[in-house]
């Protein structure tokens, strides 16, 4: 007998507003709206996006040995957190690989907030649990039920929020600051994080009974709802990578290393405060791979053979996951995530550009292929039986330059003074963070 689909506190919002749903996780959710994916995902660049994320799963972690706890079963360094901060994290396995990537808070003195993958939550939960014998006066709640939690990314999402709190303010803008503010009587818990890519991004959470209401405000103030399919769309354009395509398991079966990942590769921490964690020697030799790949030498790459990097399609043809990828007769790897994603044009140079009102689409993906491949290097991408060309590029899209997230297009970032820098500028950026 097949298990009825679990409910978000929104799931009458959803049906309300003529969302297409399907099963996700266990989940019963809204993959679009009318306007549909291309627009949600415009939407979302140029104005403000609402999401519905409470089928992810969200455990509170408390009790004295919290920190060491969490120091062990996580790759980043938690004493690093202060009151109202947060990061980006990831539940390892000794072989140095994802049983998935999280999010961890820290809005109140005594207790932390872990946000996992929904598809993942009963998984992370046993693994989590494993270890609480070993460290003791360690309480881990799921609150998955209690509390909803919703995401508005986008250049308006400031605006919005600012224009319905009654008391409290928004955190500091930099990204992964918290708040607490008042909304609507509500007290909802504010982060500067998202999924998005988006420079000016929030995600709210709010008791579950209170949360209607919340979403009714933000779609009053202009918020536009948008469904799973853009969110992937905006998240694969960002670079970003989802458990089951650039973490957990390749097509033939073997553990992707977490440093393959660029986005999780910095949040492996090797402070000495976290001690000996799980999968620590496997990630040390991971890292010290990728610092002989970063300078050339590629004698040693057993531990990171293939590294996750954007792919341009500049050839006809949409690559999706799974597909191999060749250099001649050679393959390389496989696409991990791709797809077709809109964009805004623009006009202008750098961070003096401006967004304008004419559309653009481009094919884009993620490859795990071989670490020996740089930015700038030519491939090719096997679409049902033919070849496509495709070039490696150091990201899709730029967004150190808010209100708004830029679409770079691969013509953009072939000359000698970027492309050439990619690698050095990553690996700097490494040594700082994994430190």
């Amino acid at each position: 007998m097949q298990q009825e689909l679990k409910k978000t506190v929104f799931h009458d919002r959803h049906v309300d507003l003529g969302a297409q749903m399907v099963e996700f996780g266990g989940w019963d959710m809204p993959i679009q709206y009318s306007l549909g994916i291309l627009q949600e995902h415009l939407n979302t660049r140029k104005h403000a996006g609402l999401f519905d994320v409470s089928h992810m799963g969200r455990f509170v972690i408390s009790g004295k040995n919290a920190l060491p706890y969490l120091q062990h079963v996580l790759t980043n360094n938690a004493a690093a957190l202060d009151l109202q901060e947060s990061q980006y994290t990831l539940i390892p396995n000794e072989q140095g690989g994802a049983v998935d990537d999280a999010y961890l808070y820290r809005f109140l003195e005594d207790e932390y907030l872990l946000v996992v993958n929904a598809a993942n939550r009963e998984k992370d939960w046993n693994h989590l649990k494993s270890f609480i014998d070993q460290f003791g006066q360690v309480k881990l709640e799921d609150r998955s039920h209690e509390m909803a939690m919703l995401s508005l990314q986008g250049p308006t999402s400031k605006a919005i929020l600012s224009a319905l709190i009654e008391s409290g303010r928004l955190p500091e803008p930099m990204r992964n600051r918290l708040s607490q503010v008042q909304m609507n009587g509500t007290r909802v818990f504010l982060a500067r994080t998202g999924y998005t890519g988006e420079p000016i991004c929030f995600e709210l959470f709010i008791q579950r009974e209170e949360a209607p209401a919340i979403w009714d405000l933000l779609t009053g103030k202009g918020a536009q709802p948008v469904g799973l399919g853009a969110r992937d769309t905006l998240r694969l354009e960002a670079g970003l990578p989802l458990y089951g395509h650039e973490l957990g398991e390749d097509p033939d079966g073997r553990e992707i290393p977490i440093f393959a990942s660029s986005l999780s590769r910095f949040a492996v921490s090797f402070s000495p405060l976290k001690g000996n964690f799980v999968g620590h020697q496997a990630l040390r030799r991971q890292f010290e791979a990728l610092k002989g790949i970063a300078n050339g030498d590629h004698t040693d790459t057993k531990s990171l053979p293939r590294l996750v990097m954007p792919v341009a399609v500049t050839g006809k043809g949409i690559a999706r996951q799974g597909f191999p990828v060749f250099t001649g007769k050679q393959q390389i790897g496989h696409i991990t995530s791709g797809t077709m994603v809109p964009y805004w044009k623009s006009r202008g140079e750098g961070i003096a550009s401006e967004l304008t009102d004419e559309k653009g689409s481009r094919a884009v993906a993620l490859a795990l292929i071989d670490s020996t491949m740089v930015p700038g290097e030519r491939l090719a991408i096997e679409i049902r039986s033919k070849r496509a060309d495709g070039i490696v590029v150091p990201y899709h899209l730029r967004s150190e330059a808010p209100p708004f997230a830029r679409a770079i297009l691969h013509d953009q970032i072939q000359g000698k003074d970027i492309l050439p820098q990619t690698r050095t500028e990553t690996l700097s950026k490494a040594k700082k963070l994994l430190t």
